[in-house]
Order: structure tokens, then sequence, then C-alpha cells
């Protein structure tokens, strides 16, 4: 059986909000299944060109798998990354797949917007301890 693909979870690096996620990910993803890069990275742009996403747009959080496919943004990405931890985590996404897509994004929308002034914002994006930095593409 071939294993699946890892999946890259793309966030804006200087985002308070955005690095505690990539760290609550890093101690859920028991499977190491996720890999990161910041939006602000070279990488990033060679990603999302083409899905026609601007990385420069940070108001959103993207998840793609490493070889291709559909690229998930802001809600529905939020809600694969939980789907994919498991658990109690799987059946929180599916809750939360219970509203509406319009309403979801709303939510996510008015977070997002808020994110910096809520949950500070770094000058530079904060490098991963040691054990976890094979698992950042940008670095």
């Amino acid at each position: 059986m071939p294993t699946p693909a890892n999946l890259i979870l793309l966030y804006d690096g200087i985002c308070g909000l955005c690095n505690r996620l990539v760290r609550f990910v890093l101690k859920r993803d028991r499977r190491a299944q996720f890999r990161f890069a910041s939006l602000q990275s070279a990488y990033a742009g060679r990603i999302l060109q083409p899905y026609g996403v601007d990385p420069r747009d940070l108001d959103t959080l993207c998840v793609v798998e490493e070889a291709g496919g559909p690229l998930a943004t802001g809600s529905e990405a939020a809600i694969l990354i939980l789907r994919k931890l498991g658990g109690s985590w799987a059946v929180i996404a599916l809750v939360i797949r219970i509203f509406p897509k319009p309403l979801r994004d709303w939510g996510y929308g008015v977070i997002a917007r808020r994110r910096y002034r809520i949950f500070g914002k770094y000058e530079t994006c904060p490098l991963p301890e040691k054990k976890y930095q094979e698992r950042f593409l940008d670095l």
C-alpha cells in the first residue's frame, strides 16, 4: 500500500496565532504527516503559483498535499488539519463542518483580520525547535 503524501501547511510566519497553530499541530501530529512553510517564503510562492493564490495574502491558512492535489484555504484548511490529526480533533472537525461554509468563512475572516491585534506579531518568523526543523520546508 503506498504511503500517503505529506500535507504542507502554509502559514503567516510572523503571526502569533499562526505560530501557535503550528506548535499545536506539531505536538499532536503523531504520524508526522504535516510539513510547514511560511507564506512569506519563496517556497510558498512556488507551491501556490499553480493555484493562482498570492502568498502575500496573509489572511489565509493553506494546506496542500506535497504531491499536488486540491488546495484547502481558510476554514476548510482548519477543518482538514483537525481531521488529519484524528481522534477527538476529527470529531471537532465534523462538528464545525455542520455549519454552512459561508458562516465558517465569515468567522474565520473575523479572526484573521484581528489576529495581530489579539495574538501579537513577530518581527521575524520564529525558528522551530531543533527536533522539528526537518519538517519545515523553507529553512
